[in-house]
């Protein structure tokens, strides 16, 4: 049986609470919460009591649990159904050219020159509009470790919608000088900073007179598995 076509599991009132969670998280920052913040979010007296309800989660088929992070909670084709479902949004079974949106893969991005030029573009990609909860406008492959305490690693596939603008705590693809970053957006009484995921890296504090421009938010990430 195509499990596309499985009823969905039953889940406690607590369950969906948590599942509802997680995707409103990943909708408005880009990445999922950490056990602490779901456990502060619910009245939870410990993270173990959010993680017992996660990994109730995972054997029912609705969330994925990467280990070695406290933000690898991934929301599986099964739960991202439901929850399309249960918003009036329409579903449609993976089928050849039916949900399907084609993505640029963006690799490095030549100083100066905008992020989708023809050559910054490695390939493109056909992927399922499912997989993410916010439709995205590229692909762009992500170097260097300083997201991993988000879960989001050297090699990744970040998928960016392209926006000039982001809310506080956003995971963001920004420009800075000649460079194009992934970080988190902070926003002080002093002005931006861009914060990372591992405390090897320290903030960048993005002054008055420095070129800076938001190119897009995080929307979804693939893993560094081969896409075909």
């Amino acid at each position: 049986m195509n499990p596309d076509c499985q009823e969905s599991p039953r889940l406690t009132a607590r369950q969906q609470q948590i599942l509802d969670l997680v995707h409103e998280a990943i909708e408005r920052t880009g990445a999922p919460p950490t056990r602490a913040e779901i456990a502060a979010e619910l009245g939870f007296k410990s993270a173990n009591a959010a993680e017992e309800h996660l990994q109730a989660l995972a054997r029912k088929g609705m969330l994925e649990l990467v280990g070695g992070t406290s933000r690898g909670i991934r929301l599986s084709r099964q739960a991202l159904r439901g929850l399309n479902e249960s918003r009036n949004r329409p579903y449609s079974l993976p089928m050849p050219g039916l949900e399907q949106i084609s993505l640029a893969l963006v690799g490095r991005v030549a100083a100066g020159s905008p992020i989708l030029a023809q050559e910054h573009v490695d390939q493109r990609f056909s992927v399922e509009a499912s997989l993410f909860p916010g439709k995205p406008d590229y692909l762009l492959r992500v170097r260097g470790m300083s997201m991993q305490g988000a879960g989001i690693f050297d090699g990744d596939l970040l998928a960016v919608r392209k926006t000039h603008e982001a809310h506080e705590g956003q995971i963001v693809v920004a420009r800075l000088g000649d460079e194009v970053t992934v970080k988190r957006l902070h926003r002080t009484k002093h002005g931006i900073e861009l914060l990372p995921e591992n405390p090897d890296f320290k903030p960048i504090v993005v002054g008055a007179d420095d070129a800076f421009e938001l190119e897009g938010i995080a929307v979804g990430l693939i893993r560094n598995t081969p896409l075909m």
